[in-house]
């Protein structure tokens, strides 16, 4: 059976349960926040944002929302990454608990600014 990919975030996020869908709309809104500039699309079948180059994408998962990249190794982020399962530049966020904004929001600023120093 071939997979369907959204044409674009609201069609993604229009295809998940009801509940859902609200959290990842907190989470597109915290990330167009943070980074104003980013352009919105899907790959990689995620809703993803895109500032000189891929910047965060997120998915649905049954348990959790899935957010990536996340700057691993960076002790600015250590203790707010505790508690959460991370692996390869990913964080999961459990559905069962609420969604951290504020940590989102701080790693999209980042994620900007490592764009901006790369491009400079």
């Amino acid at each position: 059976m071939e997979k369907k990919t959204a044409k674009d975030i609201d069609e993604y996020i229009a295809w998940q349960p009801l509940e859902v869908q609200a959290i990842l709309q907190q989470i597109r809104v915290t990330v167009r926040a943070a980074a104003p500039a980013a352009q919105e699309a899907i790959k990689y079948a995620m809703p993803t944002f895109v500032l000189n180059g891929n910047l965060v994408y997120f998915a649905a998962f049954k348990k959790h929302i899935g957010f990536y990249p996340i700057p691993l190794n960076d002790e600015r982020f250590e203790s707010d990454f505790k508690g959460f399962k991370t692996g390869k530049g990913s964080i999961q966020f459990p559905l069962d608990k609420p969604i951290p904004l504020d940590l989102i929001a701080k790693i999209v600023k980042y994620r900007v600014e490592e764009k901006i120093k790369k491009s400079s």
